[in-house]
């Protein structure tokens, strides 16, 4: 019987990269999904980044992880929203070809040492003395292994709905995963609960009248993903940047009576649903229902790639029957005749309630079972994969027998995220968003490397050949910083002159202060502009950014053991007890985040642990 470090279980963006992580640390990973041409398939829209996701894909790439760099080989169309705005919501997002993005990554996985791969179904675990000790396939393989990351997505005790007909399924084409769903709460005792969520029809190119809608072109700018030259990134099959366009329409009056018509033939308002979909994603009959003051709503058509005429209707979600999708298309400007080639439908799907997780996410009750993407209540690619990347590298290191490690949310958003999730009550698909991020303009997309590099060398995750050319770049940068602060330029500093020119203006629009600084000519020396002109511009903020996330750093200092007897805390109210019985935080810091819980509490149980401490004598 064949043994492996770590055995992840699903192939999407969360699986992709939790195998990467853990072979990076030198483990032997089995990476086990149902269909080996599945792997990394975009099942709902065909694009990497945006709003904070965008973000997580630069700190993704800054952990050594995989998706910015595939993300460039696919890329069919780069934009980068927010720029009329500040740096700190700046977001990143590339339209990716997803048979390209699909192929590259399985590629990649096929030749990366230490990953084996096997097209197959777990059904169950194989438990001794307490602990996991391996898995079992519907095939009645037994593998054995050190430690588990289930990355199931939607696959989990899926539904497929079309209107009020349903049928299982992990998402159109894929089976569910029914047998693992009852291992998980029979065998291993973990509560599950119920999600949904939903994906849009694909409409056909050669059948819509592309001249009355609005062309959304890629921007002229080149803008990448990933920080790494062109040597430290992987050969990929048809790495070839294509630019092209996205159109934008409009719903009409005419959708929205449709809908209204039709709604009792919508399983969400039905009944037949009963998981709870995104608030942040809503399908396109909530819309009309929810908001029916809008008279109408923004809608995208991008291209699913750059060989195959099939466009993805964005914003166009729906679980209502196929024959009512016709005649909601019907009523959209330039889709009059169209035809679908892949109706829209709605999911249900099991996750882990993730209060029964810790942070790094590793399994509260079983110490070598590590979860993630949607498995843990999340939503989105980007959220998968930070979360894979994190637990994968756990799953690595617990086996090597080291403590589980995670980002705090001071210094990224994959740590805003495991933070919300391990603090926040999940009643709904989970979404980052900029806003989350009390420290977002310390957290912005541009210096990703500069918060995350040193932590991921240190940790084994990035190669020695990336954090040699990050050191180039990290030296360069606070060299010139320093120069700026104290060369003189007319009766202030250089630094105080960067102030004055807008970030996101290119060297050569700088003028004599670009010259000043005396910056090469290259990837790097432009880089090093940009972060220095948004250093200048927002000292201000920045400097009372820091202080606050060093009171931060104190609370998170301040360690609550993991069996703490709450009772004991005088003057806790019984909801503030209740939750921090049943979520369990690791630090004070992390106690004062969850919903509920006052500072007044926090202040009882500051108080509490000091005496504590005293009385130990530490």
């Amino acid at each position: 019987m064949k043994y492996y470090d770590v055995a992840v279980v699903g192939a999407g963006h969360a699986g992709c990269e939790a195998a990467f992580a853990a072979a990076r640390l030198g483990a032997k990973v089995l990476l086990i999904t149902f269909n080996m041409d599945h792997i990394a398939q975009m099942s709902c829209n065909p694009a990497i980044g945006g709003i904070a996701k965008g973000q997580v894909v630069r700190e993704i790439d800054a952990l050594g992880g995989a998706m910015g760099m595939v993300s460039e080989a696919a890329a069919i169309q780069f934009r980068m929203l927010n720029r009329t705005k500040g740096p700190a919501v700046w977001s990143p997002r590339a339209q990716c070809d997803k048979a390209a993005y699909r192929g590259g990554m399985k590629f990649l996985l096929e030749n990366t040492p230490n990953i084996d791969i096997l097209q197959s179904e777990v059904t169950s675990f194989m438990v001794e003395n307490d602990t996991i000790c391996g898995l079992v396939t519907h095939l009645g393989d037994h593998i054995r292994t050190g430690a588990v990351v289930l990355t199931t997505g939607t696959s989990l005790n899926g539904t497929l709905h079309y209107g009020l007909n349903h049928y299982p399924g992990g998402r159109a084409g894929d089976q569910a995963s029914c047998e693992l769903s009852t291992a998980l709460h029979e065998q291993l005792g973990i509560e599950l609960g119920r999600l949904k969520t939903g994906t849009p029809p694909r409409i056909l190119a050669k059948t819509i009248d592309f001249s009355s809608l609005e062309l959304q072109p890629s921007e002229p700018q080149f803008e990448e993903f990933s920080f790494w030259s062109k040597t430290l990134r992987p050969s990929l099959v048809n790495a070839v940047r294509r630019d092209l366009p996205c159109y934008m329409l409009h719903s009409t009056d005419e959708t929205a009576a449709v809908v209204r018509a039709n709604i009792d033939k919508s399983p969400m308002y039905s009944g037949v649903i009963k998981g709870i979909g995104t608030r942040y994603c809503p399908s396109f009959e909530d819309k009309v229902i929810r908001f029916p003051q809008h008279p109408y709503h923004l809608l995208f058509l991008e291209p699913e790639g750059a060989e195959t005429g099939e466009y993805y209707l964005n914003g166009f979600s729906s679980s209502l029957p196929p024959e009512v999708q016709k005649l909601m298309l019907r009523t959209l400007p330039g889709l009059h005749d169209a035809v679908i080639s892949r109706y829209a439908y709605a999911i249900e799907y099991d996750f882990i309630p993730p209060y029964q997780t810790e942070r790094c996410l590793r399994n509260k009750r079983w110490h070598n079972l590590f979860t993630a993407g949607q498995i843990n209540g999340t939503s989105g690619y980007e959220e998968a994969a930070g979360q894979g990347l994190i637990a994968g590298m756990n799953a690595a290191r617990h086996v090597a027998g080291k403590d589980g490690v995670f980002p705090g949310r001071d210094i990224s958003y994959i740590g805003v995220m495991l933070d919300d999730l391990s603090t926040k009550e999940i009643v709904e698909p989970y979404r980052l968003f900029t806003s989350r991020a009390e420290y977002r303009l310390s957290l912005r997309q541009e210096n990703a490397d500069l918060r995350l590099c040193r932590l991921a060398y240190k940790w084994g995750i990035l190669p020695q050949e990336k954090f040699a050319e990050y050191e180039q770049y990290e030296t360069l940068f606070y060299q010139k910083l320093n120069y700026c602060k104290q060369a003189k330029h007319g009766k202030n500093t250089l630094f105080a002159a960067l102030r004055e020119i807008t970030p996101g203006t290119a060297v050569h629009d700088a003028g004599k202060i670009a010259e000043l600084l005396q910056l090469p000519d290259n990837r790097i020396g432009k880089r090093v502009f940009q972060e220095l002109l948004i250093a200048a511009k927002y000292d201000g903020y920045l400097q009372r950014e820091e202080v606050e996330i060093s009171r931060l750093k104190k609370l998170e200092e301040t360690m609550i053991v993991a069996d703490f007897d709450y009772s004991n805390v005088r003057g806790l109210c019984n909801e503030s007890r209740q939750k921090l019985e049943k979520i369990r935080p690791a630090t004070l810091g992390q106690a004062g985040r969850i919903d509920g819980v006052t500072p007044a509490d926090i202040g009882l149980l500051q108080v509490h642990l000091k005496k504590l401490k005293g009385k130990s004598g530490e």
